[in-house]
């Protein structure tokens, strides 16, 4: 899978309202033992990143992440912007992700998300 694919496929994880279907997208991206941190939660395993998504889920329905910017990529770290869209079409503040991959490059093994503009 291609890195801008990889990175595509995550974020539609976060968009995806069916939780089945959710699962079934993380497994595919996520390294087996991956984490999640951003300034809400420290997710230490995919169980925790699906409860937290489906959090947020809950709290913005029908919201949709999208990817803002190239993914950006060197020795095995990736970064790139992206934002979330309410359903009614307001964009929220955007939000920069830092995701470490597998040494293949195949999988994320760690994601670390900030939100807002870099000050």
């Amino acid at each position: 899978m291609a890195l801008t694919q990889l990175i595509d496929g995550y974020c539609a994880v976060w968009t995806e309202p069916n939780a089945d279907r959710r699962t079934e997208l993380l497994e595919t991206v996520w390294a087996e033992n991956a984490t999640y941190t951003d300034p809400t939660v420290s997710a230490a395993n995919a169980a925790e990143l699906l409860a937290h998504i489906a959090n947020v889920q809950a709290k913005r329905p029908g919201a949709k992440i999208i990817r803002t910017s190239a993914v950006d990529v060197h020795h095995g770290v990736a970064r790139f912007a992206w934002h979330m869209v309410r359903a009614d079409g307001t964009a929220m503040p955007d939000g920069l992700d830092i995701a470490f991959l597998t040494p293949d490059g195949s999988k994320i093994a760690r994601v670390i998300g900030f939100f807002g503009a870099l000050k």
